[in-house]
């Protein structure tokens, strides 16, 4: 199989590629083609390692694994907890970290506290169901928006919101803050299953070479 078949890893654009990249270089895996920025192509192509890469949205990333159009993905673990594909995750790699939080105005503590039933915006329905349902035992409405999530509580449409934080900044800016925290987060690679076991040795010899840049050796 090996010589033979193409590794494909299908990154999340933006920050995340960008890092991915430059995580690979360091282990000796160059994509010159992703480097022009003009390019219209959808697949890059590394022919002496035998790799092809492709962007995609975060939340496609953990479909294109499990469906195996991609052996191995890059994306964030609040993508993978919210997808839940039957896909493998098999190393953290440090970058990208932030905080899955519940936020919202310091009086909205009182809430949390007495498990009161309350309403929660938020653009990860599953992961704030599993927190509030399997972790706190506290019923809430949960609202799924897909914009500024900030607004929810400021206009009265939710009391509170499950959201990623890295600075707080936005947060603070507008009269909120970090109630509870759900979970850390961080840049994840998965692998589908099926590629795991056709070609284990080309997967797990990648991840060695990267827990060993990563000083996790």
């Amino acid at each position: 199989m090996e010589g033979n078949r193409y590794l494909t890893f299908a990154l999340g654009k933006g920050r995340l590629a960008k890092k991915t990249l430059e995580l690979f270089e360091k282990i000796g895996i160059t994509c010159e083609e992703m480097k022009d920025k003009d390019t219209r192509r959808l697949i890059f192509v590394n022919e002496q390692e035998k790799m092809r890469f492709f962007l995609a949205k975060g939340p496609d990333v953990p479909t294109y694994v499990e469906y195996g159009a991609a052996d191995i993905g890059v994306v964030g673990e609040d993508t993978i907890l919210e997808e839940n594909r039957k896909i493998y995750e098999v190393l953290d790699l440090g970058f990208g970290r932030c905080r899955m939080c519940v936020c919202g105005p310091a009086s909205a503590q009182e809430y949390l506290q007495k498990r009161e039933l309350i309403r929660v915006a938020t653009k990860y329905p599953r992961i704030a169901k599993d927190y509030f349902y399997n972790k706190k035992h506290q019923t809430v409405e949960i609202i799924k928006l897909n914009g500024s999530i900030e607004l929810a509580p400021i206009v009265g449409l939710s009391e509170v919101i499950v959201d990623i934080v890295e600075t707080g900044s936005t947060l603070r800016e507008n009269g909120l803050e970090v109630l509870e925290e759900v979970c850390p987060l961080s840049a994840r690679m998965v692998v589908n299953p099926v590629s795991m076991k056709m070609e284990h040795e080309r997967i797990t010899r990648l991840i060695t070479m990267l827990r060993h840049e990563l000083g996790r050796a």
